[in-house]
């Protein structure tokens, strides 16, 4: 990989750090005034604080390579209670502070890093700190120092591990989002490519079948019938080219709704239906009025997938199609009088499809055979308010 300026920059940043740590150290302990006179009976908070100041410049190396910098902290930690003196122990447990920068490295390391190099880090820690205070805590003390180290140490593993846990589950969180995105994207795609070819695949059938038998007695009606077949066919593929080049983008963004049919479609879907020999009659109730692009565009599939279900499925020379717009939603009827499927068992998603579009927006959908005979294909889509 190659290394930016930056990267260089942060890197002699941190390893200059790491060089000036052992004179900071030693200046904090050699320069910081004591309390008391000749240095006693109180170790100076002040040299803690100047040595605990000082292994800040090893923040650079603890994110580069965390067990050398946390060696470095546990050395400036035992030299600051070496320093202090067990005469100074007794009244003041004031050198063993300096272990609390440890315990936030020790949380750092853990929260970052992996079990091995965490577990190695809390064992290293402990050990130092246990053999400190053993060798330097006088009496009683010993006892109560320990505590507190225990204390300290599993709190700052704790406290790591916790924010490891929710790092991960917010990624793992994150890495779902986008797989549920792609998927949703892909079954997106996966319908309007079913729904664009099934139904220019049944009118192509329907008009070359039709073409087939009238073209040595009817030459004229062949040629329209090869005309319908060109039209869907050409219209199908600016379709498909259009889905392609929105696939190819640089940026994984949806096909645009806009550049997708709707109900306004509707009549010319009919008319080319009819035209392939079954005769769709467009209902249309309430007042037409724009809706937004992604209802817009699942109505049109609907209503073309279920007049595609008639084409190829229901034996049948006519389905009529109701549009109704109400104040709260849209609904959609299909309905046929042919033999009472919409498809063979097993043969395709055209139901499918319908069903995952009105799902994805609210909606209700039902399909099934006509008690009068025929087949019938509901949908209702609500509007979001405002769409009046």
């Amino acid at each position: 990989m190659t290394r930016t300026p930056a990267m260089r920059m942060r890197g002699i940043v941190a390893w200059g750090g790491a060089v000036l740590y052992p004179f900071a150290l030693a200046w904090s302990q050699l320069a910081s005034p004591r309390i008391g006179p000749e240095f006693g009976p109180e170790y100076s908070p002040a040299q803690v604080l100047a040595a605990m100041l000082s292994m800040s410049l090893l923040i650079g190396v603890l994110r580069r390579i965390p067990l050398f910098a946390l060696v470095m902290m546990l050395f400036g930690c035992v030299l600051v209670v070496v320093l202090a003196g067990p005469q100074h122990m007794g009244a003041s447990r004031t050198p063993f502070l300096t272990f609390l920068v440890v315990d936030l490295a020790l949380a750092y390391i853990v929260a970052t890093r992996t079990s091995r190099v965490s577990t190695t880090a809390v064992v290293l820690s402990f050990v130092v700190q246990s053999l400190t205070i053993a060798g330097f805590s006088p009496g009683m003390d010993v006892t109560t120092n320990a505590e507190v180290a225990i204390l300290a140490v599993t709190t700052a593993y704790v406290a790591g591990r916790l924010f490891r846990e929710r790092r991960e589950y917010a990624a793992a969180l994150r890495s779902r989002a986008v797989a549920d995105a792609v998927t949703a994207e892909r079954l997106r795609i996966a319908r309007e490519l079913h729904d664009m070819v099934a139904h220019t695949i049944g009118i192509v059938a329907l008009q070359a079948g039709a073409a087939k038998r009238v073209i040595d007695t009817q030459p004229a009606r062949a040629r329209d019938a090869l005309g319908e077949v060109e039209m869907a066919s050409r219209e199908t593929l600016s379709g498909l080219r259009r889905m392609l080049g929105a696939l190819r983008q640089a940026e994984a963004e949806a096909a645009p709704l806009h550049e997708m049919p709707g109900l306004a479609d509707v009549d010319r879907l009919a008319e080319s239906t009819t035209a392939a020999g079954v005769r769709v009659d467009v209902r249309s109730r309430g007042e037409r009025r724009p809706l937004p692009p992604d209802v817009d565009l699942s109505a049109y599939r609907i209503i073309q997938e279920a007049v595609t279900n008639v084409v190829r499925h229901a034996d049948t020379r006519s389905c009529t199609v109701t549009i109704e717009y109400r104040d709260e939603d849209l609904t959609i009827e299909v309905t046929d009088g042919g033999r009472g499927h919409g498809a063979a068992p097993g043969t395709g998603y055209g139901l499918v499809g319908m069903r995952e579009r009105v799902t994805l927006l609210h909606g209700d959908f039902t399909a099934g055979p006509h008690p009068e005979g025929g087949f019938r294909v509901t949908a209702r889509l609500p509007l979001p308010t405002g769409v009046k």
